[in-house]
């Protein structure tokens, strides 16, 4: 029986207008025609909608979603050097947290059986009480709450293989036993958190994986860390949902990183999550979007991520693997290392 794969989209999305911003809105159109014409008719069209103030505050602080929607009814602005909204950018926001909870609505109620939330602006960088990071609200963080307020789940795990580690998502549930957040991330960058010794607090003491990785590492060395670290852990854990923040700006042509990725290699790191979900949670994957600013890179790594979810592993890559004159070494202590911290 083919995977019902469901696809999360709202013209909303490019109304948050960044200008020649590197979030911008050509990201969507680029990768919303691509996928078009490579899928045609194969994918569920789902349209979402928008998140509730309830389930916004399930994360983020009510003062700060009143100051966010005050802002940009004046017509919006900079609310920081690198995030910045226009007149419709909270209308959007409210979108994308929606789609991620359409995503999660739509696999747990059986509609699909996995689901990807094609959705900006993105969302694992924003916090509590502020927008960061290109990010103003939480959409895989409020979509998680939202699954473990609305269904019978205990367990979810967040996976995040966008370049920049996730700092909102890991603050959001770093006391929170019930949600597993594993990130790999290049270290040192922006925001300069997910350090390996970050692994949560209180009740959630163990339950954050972060996994800083060097500048120059790519498909060999993700697929390493997934096979050798995220999947004994998440066998371990027997997550309900596996939910994904999936970046794309590791690819080795991404203008705002320093990793090796290759679009085959995002590829093999979606089979491999996909994989854990049909042993783990009865296939329920969900993915939704966060970075990736080569327009090529993102729309080719976009599409392989749907064909693998749709039992295809063949996909087009012409970008191919980076040229390369050196090979990191340091890998096998780093793993041993990881190990040793979280007793795998």
């Amino acid at each position: 029986m083919a995977t019902r794969v469901g696809i999360i989209y709202h013209p909303i999305y490019l109304e948050h207008d960044t200008g020649e911003h590197v979030e911008n809105v050509q990201r969507l159109i680029a990768t919303t025609a691509y996928i078009q014409e490579a899928f045609k008719d194969r994918l569920y069209n789902i349209s979402p909608r928008p998140a509730t103030l309830e389930e916004i505050c399930a994360v983020h602080a009510k003062e700060y979603i009143l100051y966010l929607r005050e802002q940009v009814s004046k017509g919006g602005g900079w609310l920081d050097p690198d995030t910045v909204t226009s007149p419709r950018s909270y209308e959007a926001a409210i979108y994308a947290a929606g789609g991620a909870i359409t995503a999660v609505d739509a696999i747990l109620n059986r509609q699909v059986d996995c689901a990807f939330a094609l959705v900006r602006p993105p969302g694992h960088h924003a916090t509590c009480w502020q927008a960061m990071g290109f990010c103003l609200l939480n959409n895989i963080a409020i979509a998680a709450k939202y699954a473990l307020a609305n269904f019978d789940i205990k367990r979810i795990l967040i996976v995040d293989f966008d370049v920049h580690h996730g700092n909102g998502t890991q603050d959001a549930f770093y006391a929170d036993p019930h949600v597993l957040y594993f990130s790999t991330h290049q270290y040192p960058l922006f925001p300069g958190t997910g350090t390996i010794d970050e692994t949560g607090t209180k009740q959630g003491e163990g339950f954050t994986v972060n996994v800083p990785l060097l500048a120059g590492w790519g498909d060999d060395e993700y697929q390493a860390v997934f096979e050798d670290i995220l999947a004994p852990i998440a066998r371990r854990f027997e997550p309900e949902l596996i939910m994904v923040s999936a970046g794309y700006d590791a690819h080795w042509a991404d203008p705002l990183a320093q990793m090796n990725v290759s679009v085959s290699g995002f590829g093999r790191l979606v089979e491999i999550l996909k994989t854990l979900a049909d042993m783990l949670c009865q296939g329920r994957l969900m993915l939704t979007l966060e970075g990736g600013y080569h327009l090529q890179a993102l729309s080719l790594s976009v599409a392989a991520t749907l064909a693998v979810l749709s039992g295809n592993k063949s996909f087009d890559d012409p970008l191919g693997r980076p040229i390369t004159t050196t090979k990191p070494t340091q890998l096998h202590n780093f793993l041993q290392m990881l190990k040793q911290i979280h007793h795998i």
